[in-house]
Formats: C-alpha cells, sequence, structure tokens
C-alpha cells in the first residue's frame, strides 16, 4: 500500500509499505496512476524503506511507471532497498533503466544534478 506522498516541484515522491504482491499490485497500481494523471509530474521517486516483499507483480507496478515516467523525458528511482528487494530487483534487470539511490534526498540531488 502506499504510504505517504509528497511533491518537490516536478517530482512526485511515493512511500510503499507491506507487501507489493499479486494480491497488492492492482490497487498500488491503481494508486499510482491516480498520482500520475497529473501531467507536470516528471519525476517519480519510489521510496521502499518501509516494503517488506515484492515478487514479479512488483515487477511489472514499477515497468510500468517507468514507461509512464520515460514518456515525460523523466526519470523513476527507487530508494531505501533491502537485500530481498534488491535481489529481485537485480534479477529482474531493472537495476538497468531505473535509478537508484540510498535515501530520497539523494535521489531528489540525483534528478536535480541530471536535470541542470
Amino acid at each position: 500500500m502506499l504510504t505517504d506522498n509528497k511533491r518537490q516541484d516536478d517530482i512526485l515522491i511515493v512511500g510503499l509499505q507491506g507487501e507489493l504482491d499479486h494480491h497488492h499490485a492492482v490497487e498500488i497500481r491503481e494508486s499510482l496512476d491516480r498520482l500520475l494523471e497529473d501531467a507536470s509530474i516528471r519525476h517519480m521517486i519510489l521510496n521502499l524503506k518501509h516494503l517488506h516483499f515484492m515478487d514479479s507483480s512488483g515487477i511489472g507496478v514499477f515497468m510500468g511507471r517507468y514507461k509512464t515516467i520515460h514518456k515525460r523525458g523523466g526519470q523513476l528511482c527507487i530508494t531505501n532497498i533491502n537485500s530481498q528487494l534488491a535481489r529481485i530487483l537485480e534479477m529482474s534487470g531493472l537495476y538497468r533503466i531505473l535509478k537508484v539511490y540510498a535515501t530520497v534526498e539523494q535521489a531528489v540531488d540525483g534528478i536535480r544534478g541530471e536535470s541542470a
């Protein structure tokens, strides 16, 4: 499920918590898509600090939002990844297309540095 979300200019920062599996993927995908209806959002940071489990359904959620953000010329970044999530992201190949940062603050700095 989504936790807090906040906006910094054209960056949307969203926290995920709990599990991102086939039971929750549709709800999370729909919630993220509602947030992304605002076309002025160019970049998205997903804070995974409180996400404890993810399966292949989560990969699909990330890929769909990546495509939306990529079409806008922006970046989809993920932060605060635990070892279980890191293994799934590495095996899926998502590390090749998503920007990964240790913290939300580093992700914002990374986006701003590349957007400037």
